[in-house]
């Protein structure tokens, strides 16, 4: 019952996952909070390591959720779950987008989708930066994050610092402050 449960609601978020993996972030905290399936300091761990990993942070995110709950069932549950939609979507959406991508109104939908998109990424960052909202967030903790995340988002934009450097000096940075 467990992994069909997982199954499902991972082939939920699948289908409602617009805007790549970090905007999804927010939707699989939200059902894996309801069922009680991980801690949201565990969440926060998985999603951290789910973004450093290879591949898809949802995906990721998925399968170490399911592997944390179900073992390596849950894992596979997870996994077909969350990626099903896509394969679906995908082929079906392939045959008829080409037909219409050039049309106008098609472009328009396409941006009005961005803004969704961008509140979905702030909704998460927020929520893996500060988990318990109930607390105070002005603290030490938060400075560093935000040092941190400060130097980053500038070593990237402005000095050019390959990610995987960033990503590396960050962790570094978080073992020193943390």
């Amino acid at each position: 019952m467990l992994l069909w449960k997982l199954f499902l609601i991972f082939m939920k978020i699948g289908f409602a996952s617009f805007g790549g993996g970090y905007a999804v972030i927010s939707m699989i905290h939200y059902e894996v909070s309801q069922y009680g399936w991980i801690t949201p300091e565990r969440f926060q761990h998985i999603v951290a390591l789910a973004g450093m990993s290879p591949g898809s942070i949802a995906v990721n995110a998925a399968m170490l959720i399911g592997l944390d709950t179900a073992g390596m069932p849950g894992a596979i549950a997870a996994i077909v779950g969350i990626t099903l939609p896509s394969l679906i979507i995908i082929v079906l959406a392939a045959r008829f987008f080409y037909k219409i991508h050039t049309k106008p109104w098609v472009q328009y939908s396409l941006y009005g989708l961005r803004p969704i998109i961008i509140g979905l990424i702030i909704y998460a960052a927020i929520h893996l930066g500060f988990p318990d909202l109930t607390s105070s967030i002005f603290n030490w903790t938060t400075l560093a994050t935000l040092l941190i995340g400060g130097a980053a988002f500038a070593s990237i934009i402005r000095y050019k610092v390959h990610p995987l450097m960033v990503i590396g000096l960050s962790a570094c940075a978080g073992i020193v402050l943390f």
